[in-house]
């Protein structure tokens, strides 16, 4: 008999990487994940930022980044700077990295959710690809005799819905996401 949990699984996964990706976008407020795509070069390897420092929003348009080791704060002032996706320009004292976070100027924002689309899209493209696995599955059990044209029938119609359900908590969380980009 054909199994759809792996599939549910597998779609389970892509979200959860949609929903990972989203959080990278910034909307009008300062938060910790903001800075998670940051590498920084320390004891002469690229590390992520959340591995060398503390990373904390005090503030609503301030990000505090405390370094475990202060002999580290003028790589990871430089890492921020040097990360042009971010557009950020950090200030240092000498212990910790302050990351002003400024406000979206209109065009940015309509930028950003163009940003959103495309992942909306690279996600509706990996759940296609995941039906497309699935039902190739399920045709060739059925060329094999191991199940009847009926269940196929069956499998492919309880895999579309999966799949709608899905696409339409995708719609769910872009529009959430769009509304909290857009909004001043």
């Amino acid at each position: 008999m054909f199994d759809t949990k792996p599939y549910e699984e597998k779609i389970t996964q892509a979200i959860a990487h949609f929903e990972n990706e989203l959080k990278k976008i910034r909307t009008g407020r300062a938060h910790a994940g903001m800075l998670d795509g940051v590498l920084v070069e320390v004891y002469g390897t690229r590390m992520p930022l959340n591995q060398v420092a503390n990373v904390t929003a005090p503030e609503a348009q301030m990000i505090l980044v405390t370094p475990f080791d202060p002999s580290n704060v003028a790589s990871i002032s430089a890492a921020i700077r040097d990360n042009q996706g971010l557009g950020f320009n950090p200030s240092d004292d000498g212990r910790v990295v302050r990351v002003p976070v400024p406000s979206l100027t209109e065009e940015r924002r309509h930028q950003l959710v163009k940003q959103v689309s495309e992942k909306v899209e690279e996600a509706r493209i990996a759940i296609r690809n995941i039906r497309q696995d699935a039902l190739k599955a399920a045709k060739s059990m059925k060329d094999a005799k191991e199940i009847g044209e009926d269940d196929y029938k069956r499998i492919e119609k309880e895999v579309d819905e999966i799949v709608a359900k899905t696409q339409s908590s995708i719609d769910e969380i872009f529009k959430a996401k769009e509304k909290d980009v857009l909004t001043v």
